[in-house]
């Protein structure tokens, strides 16, 4: 028989890559995981795992198992829902894991909702870049993170996660006061190609839509500055530093007296959010009322 818990270790070990980092993450040492995966391929008589480099990759076995483990823990997932339901589990605490702009654009208002139609559930809320919230999520650590799209994230049809598609919104351009650009209705991004550019660190979903807007409008940016920092990007920009893509909603309540923003023509920069659970325990009784009102709220946001 396989027990269901060595099954989450040999998820978290495929995710990470390393025995360590999984370690880290389910709060255990190397050598209780490194156990743990020893009776699985004693409880299943196949090799899981092989090393690769300084990490380990599952074996074609380990992968086969895989794919069920997603299966076993998404049902866990709906098990534990049911039975919370069952027992009338309209209370209690369900964490969040967001970015700063999707705290202030939905996340804020989705709480002062949820105090009103759910007063038994309280929100924690952890300040999360865009692609650090999936990885909280899947370790445990969250229980809905609220992502942005980006290179390497987990696609819609991923085993292990219930996505919720929220609302996209456009990225501006941000130029200096003053530059020959500013007063145009619309910025072609291809003029734009000699410019040094402001922008995020690699990693940050905001870097990647700025790097693939620029390659399709025919150039790699020179990226001269970085910043995770919205306002700080903007305030680069006013001191004549760079130009730089910002997402609109960012720029709400910003002081831009020494920018122009302007929308950009071509092939759009955007930015697309979701809201995401483990697979299986979107339909728990906390959580089920956490996305609704997250998708309210989404729902309620200008039209860009």
């Amino acid at each position: 028989m396989i027990d269901p818990r060595r099954l989450r270790i040999l998820r978290a070990v495929a995710d990470h890559r390393t025995v360590t980092a999984a370690a880290a993450a389910l709060y255990l040492t190397p050598s209780a995981v490194s156990q743990q995966l020893a009776a699985l391929e004693q409880e299943t008589g196949h090799a899981l795992l092989t090393r690769s480099g300084r990490g380990v990759r599952l074996t074609a076995a380990g992968e086969i198992l895989l794919g069920h483990a997603h299966e076993v823990l998404a049902q866990l997932e709906r098990a534990e829902a049911e039975l919370a339901a069952y027992a009338g589990g309209s209370a209690g605490a369900v964490t969040v894991a967001a970015f700063a702009t999707g705290i202030a654009e939905v996340l804020a208002p989705a709480i002062s909702r949820l105090a009103v139609d759910h007063p038994g559930i309280r929100l924690r809320v952890r300040d999360a870049e865009g692609d650090q919230s999936l990885p909280l999520l899947l370790d445990g650590e969250a229980d809905v993170a609220l992502a942005v799209e980006y290179r390497g994230a987990p696609g819609a049809g991923d085993g292990r996660l219930s996505v919720l598609p929220l609302y996209a919104e456009p990225f501006d351009a941000v130029l200096p006061a003053g530059h020959p650009l500013g007063d145009l209705p619309e910025v072609p991004l291809a003029d734009l190609s000699d410019a040094d550019w402001v922008g995020q660190y690699p990693g940050n979903p905001c870097h990647d839509v700025m790097q693939l807007a620029c390659e399709l409008a025919g150039f790699q940016p020179r990226l001269v500055h970085s910043s995770d920092d919205f306002r700080a990007v903007v305030a680069l920009v006013g001191a004549g530093a760079g130009v730089a893509l910002v997402p609109r909603s960012a720029l709400r309540g910003m002081d831009l007296k020494e920018v122009r923003v302007r929308p950009v023509s071509g092939p759009a920069a955007t930015r697309r959010v979701f809201a995401a659970t483990r697979r299986g325990a979107e339909t728990h009784p906390l959580i089920a009322p956490v996305l609704a009102a997250l998708a309210r709220e989404a729902g309620r946001l200008p039209a860009h």
